[in-house]
């Protein structure tokens, strides 16, 4: 048997000898940034091995670690296997997240209710909040919000359905468990804020990505991770809250909003409904921006979608110093003759950069001419010394940095320029596509509605200054900060709302991009900057 003391843990964690390092941490509580889910890619699971026996470094974790993190005893935990006695101290903590709560509410005609209380629910592949409502009023009396605690099976969702993959027997049940009692949590929260009884809740209403909404329900969403990413359901649910572990009255009952498809799912039809898209004359198109853009048109009646993978990039991860929008990440740039202006969320020394400060860094990169239309870095060399971007620019080796910030050392890396090209290549290709499909132009939309936790933060520069959205949009965006929520919120207070959500799951187009005719030409078009 082995045994790990961790210096921020109470106590020890017992293993067999042999076992994955991160595995165990994971399964001790502790915090460990894990992005690409233990697979020894990102290089962000860092430990420091204080004593004891551990596997010796393979080339592969030398390549991802500089070398005086090698001299001090640092490892990454996902390709780190202990044997005995091992103490360790974790190199990070976990932080205080942004977490956006509240969102763009029309006016609709509400059910008239004789009493109790309510709780809707937004289960993001990152985030979930949640809040209860008083019937009666249609008041908002308390909310609770958190990182999703799934993380720790993948910080996406097809990580989270790889974990299902290796764990055939136990997975779907493990991630069940995970948000299950994240919302137990939640629930037991708000209502000691207000000071309700949780037996007075009569019904929890739910919006959802598509994968979570399996997770949620115990249902297996292996499906959607492989072709034709099917889901088991898109239909609207209602069941007993008890049925699935949901701690609330002994009657009360969860409502599932409806899906799409495989990633179109509730949060999205719930947005589409929130900015009436459904009831648009003229030309609009929604967008939900994460790890997956999820773009929604309305076009004379017509409306169509459509999912693309934008990756990890534009929530600060993959990328060389990124980091989720939590204290200490940067999340604003500009890039003076004096220097880079940075602006840090909690306003504190910075340890990184979140997706909105690395769109913003890409888009100063641009417009200083330190990055070419092309996403590459200029030469140095090319540059005179006395140019103020000379000292901006280091070469390490035969690649080309920007030092965002020197102490402590944040750099900006031609791989991580690749990440936001690749990611505003997949979004503005779905922005095109469906365009053509519905035989209109970006000049043709008369607005553009952007929702979500990502869309919140991200200014018109930094979308047009990056070329995910063309020039012409610029002065027709419109934020609309949670939908989903929101969404959740409309079907909880109207029998009619929820009538009208399922209609609208059922009129949306959902298209596939790859089966689209001229795609690939598209993608490149779109990865050009502008």
């Amino acid at each position: 048997m082995a045994r790990i003391t961790v210096k921020q843990l109470n106590g020890p964690v017992l293993c067999e000898d042999g076992a994955n390092l991160l595995d165990q941490l994971l399964r001790g509580g502790a915090f460990v940034d894990n992005p690409c889910s233990g697979k020894g890619i990102c290089g962000k699971c860092k430990v420091r091995i204080l004593s004891g026996k551990t596997c010796e470094m393979s080339d592969t974790e030398k390549n991802l670690l500089k070398e005086q993190e090698i001299r001090e005893g640092i490892r990454l935990a996902c390709m780190t296997e202990v044997y005995g006695d091992v103490e360790v101290e974790l190199l990070k903590k976990e932080r205080k997240h942004e977490v956006l709560t509240r969102g763009y509410l029309p006016e609709f005609e509400k059910d008239t209710f004789g009493g109790g209380y309510g709780i809707v629910i937004d289960i993001g592949t990152t985030t979930v909040v949640t809040a209860l409502i008083d019937l009666v009023s249609g008041e908002e009396l308390a909310s609770a919000s958190m990182i999703n605690a799934q993380k720790h099976y993948g910080l996406d969702v097809l990580t989270r359905i790889t974990y299902e993959y290796e764990h055939p027997q136990t997975g779907i049940r493990e991630l069940q468990d995970a948000i299950v009692h994240s919302i137990n949590g939640m629930i037991t929260e708000v209502c000691d804020e207000a000071e309700i009884p949780k037996e007075e809740i009569r019904e929890i209403d739910v919006a959802a990505n598509c994968t979570m909404m399996h997770m949620l329900l115990g249902v297996d969403a292996r499906s959607i991770g492989r072709a034709p990413y099917r889901p088991e359901f898109t239909e609207a649910k209602r069941l007993p809250a008890s049925g699935i572990g949901i701690e609330a009255g002994k009657d009360t009952l969860l409502y599932c909003l409806p899906q799409v498809s495989g990633y179109i799912g509730a949060d999205i039809v719930a947005g589409a409904y929130v900015c009436a898209l459904q009831k648009e004359k003229g030309r609009v198109l929604f967008i939900d921006i994460g790890t997956n853009g999820e773009i929604v048109l309305a076009s004379q009646g017509r409306i169509l979608c459509c999912s693309c993978a934008a990756g990890p990039a534009l929530e600060g991860m993959n990328i060389s110093s990124g980091m989720r929008a939590a204290e200490g990440a940067i999340e604003d740039v500009k890039i003076t003759p004096e220097g880079n202006e940075i602006k840090v969320i909690g306003g504190q020394e910075p340890v990184g950069i979140c997706g909105s400060g690395i769109l913003a860094v890409v888009k100063e990169l641009l417009r200083t001419g330190i990055v070419k239309k092309t996403g590459a870095f200029i030469k140095k060399e090319k540059l005179e010394e006395d140019d103020y971007r000379f000292p901006m620019i280091r070469v390490n080796g035969t690649k080309r940095e920007f030092v965002l910030h020197e102490k402590p050392e944040i750099l900006v890396t031609q791989g991580d320029v690749r990440q936001v090209q690749l990611a505003k290549g997949a979004i503005l290709s779905g922005f095109t596509a469906l365009l053509e499909k519905a035989a209109i132009t970006m000049g043709d939309l008369d607005k553009v509605m952007i929702a979500g936790q990502f869309g919140a933060h991200l200014p018109a520069e930094s979308l047009v200054g990056t070329g995910i959205l063309p020039e012409e949009v610029k002065d027709k965006l419109i934020y609309v900060g949670n939908s989903s929520k929101t969404g959740a919120y409309m079907a909880l207070m109207s029998a009619r709302a929820k009538q009208e959500i399922e209609e609208l799951a059922s009129e949306m187009e959902y298209i596939e991009l790859a089966e689209t005719e001229n795609y690939e030409r598209i993608f490149a078009d779109s990865m050009i900057f502008p």
